[in-house]
């Protein structure tokens, strides 16, 4: 598939991040913390912690969302860590969502592969920008910016997102509201839903009343 290779690699020439060393394999023994994982020793170093193979493989859309993230961050692909950089990918079956989310450590840069996606995000001014993507489409999306993707096809689509970090972070706005303890009044007086609404929404994500 020529699209996610041409973009992984002008992803990777697009990197400006200056390096003192060589690369630092992340050490996922060891704890992470805000600069990202300490280095492995050179020696433990493999060629292994440079290949990811995962996204060849379809991730399960059978879910609330029909959708599915198979993410090479970090945590997945060590030999990342430090550079500033991680790639993911998108499956969305027919009538597939990822819902507002937000990846507060990174911009996102999306390119389509296969179908068609409804995406777009809300700039901070509350001025939303949306667009019909097609194969060989790409959009960005800010770091921080609440955004979505949306099958708008017959088919199921499949895309790859790029990120200036390799530990991006992901926080979904639904789950962050409906899918925890949250107080139902505090909710229902924070975004204006009404208390019937809210339960069956929690009951549906697994949050509790």
């Amino acid at each position: 598939m020529i699209f996610p290779i041409l973009f992984t690699f002008f992803l990777l020439l697009s990197s400006s991040n200056a390096a003192v060393q060589d690369f630092c394999v992340a050490d996922l023994a060891a704890p992470e913390g805000p600069a990202g994982f300490s280095c492995k020793k050179p020696a433990s170093v493999k060629v292994n912690d440079f290949v990811f193979s995962g996204l060849g493989i379809a991730g399960n859309t059978s879910n609330i969302i029909k959708a599915a993230v198979t993410p090479a961050f970090v945590a997945q692909f060590p030999g990342v860590n430090g550079l500033g950089i991680s790639i993911a990918r998108l499956d969305l079956a027919v009538g597939g969502v990822v819902p507002f989310h937000t990846h507060p450590g990174a911009s996102e840069v999306l390119i389509v592969a296969q179908g068609t996606i409804c995406a777009g995000f809300v700039a901070s001014d509350n001025t939303p920008y949306l667009q019909t993507l097609e194969k060989g489409d790409i959009m960005v999306f800010p770091q921080g910016l609440l955004h979505f993707q949306v099958n708008g096809g017959e088919a199921p689509a499949l895309a790859f997102a790029s990120f200036g970090s390799a530990s991006p972070g992901l926080q979904i706005l639904d789950f962050a509201l409906f899918k925890n303890d949250l107080p139902t009044e505090v909710i229902a007086q924070t975004t204006f839903l009404d208390a019937a609404q809210i339960k069956k929404l929690k009951g549906v994500l697994g949050g509790t009343n």
